[in-house]
């Protein structure tokens, strides 16, 4: 059948009549409209399953992003445990060079034996009360001493020197009298003690 014969017959096709249409052209018939149901059914039926899809998969990558952001959290929750253990430790250290209570009197005599090894003559040696701070206790003492430069600068680096943590400050050096090389030092050395009434806990390892 020519393409003529086939349009010449479309146009005189009875629309009151389709049991009287040529066999093709029910077999076209059927088939325009299997693809028409096809094409609707699809359209309103994987529609919404492609929108879902669609939202499921952005689900995915957030769900992925928060992941790795927790586990970039945990990576360095490690790095920041052996941090806080090596800050305990070094905290630990300090406070083992605080003297206790029963320690501070050994720690004021080390201090007179240097004195006395640098051969300084005392002329004060006067605790200026104590004053307690967060987890520790400062305890100041006033001292005068006189001597020669020389012996004073021996005295200040061995109480430096000793194992305990003493602080000289607020020093002053003064000539005595008018002549001869003898000086005055005047200076508050501070000592510091384990405050045993604080709240603060000990880190392992530190001795109260």
């Amino acid at each position: 059948m020519s393409p003529r014969e086939i349009i010449e017959q479309l146009q005189t096709l009875d629309m009151q009549n389709p049991g009287a249409w040529p066999r093709w052209v029910h077999i076209a018939a059927c088939v325009l409209l299997s693809l028409l149901i096809l094409g609707f059914g699809g359209y309103f039926g994987i529609e919404p399953q492609y929108e879902q899809l669609q939202q499921e998969q952005a689900k995915e990558v957030s769900l992925r992003q928060d992941f790795e952001a927790k586990q970039q959290k945990v990576a360095a929750l490690d790095a920041y445990k052996a941090q806080l253990e090596e800050m305990q430790r070094s905290f630990g250290d300090m406070l083992r060079q605080l003297p206790s209570k029963a320690e501070v009197a050994n720690l004021l005599n080390d201090i007179s034996q240097t004195r006395i090894a640098n051969s300084l003559d005392e002329e004060l040696f006067q605790p200026s009360g104590d004053v307690p701070k967060d987890f520790y206790v400062e305890m100041p003492n006033r001292i005068v001493v006189t001597g020669t430069y020389h012996q004073m600068g021996q005295f200040v680096s061995g109480v430096a020197a000793l194992p305990r943590i003493v602080v000289i400050d607020e020093i002053d050096i003064k000539p005595v009298g008018t002549k001869g090389s003898t000086l005055r030092l005047s200076a508050l050395a501070k000592t510091y003690r384990y405050n045993e009434d604080s709240s603060a806990p000990l880190p392992a390892g530190a001795k109260k």
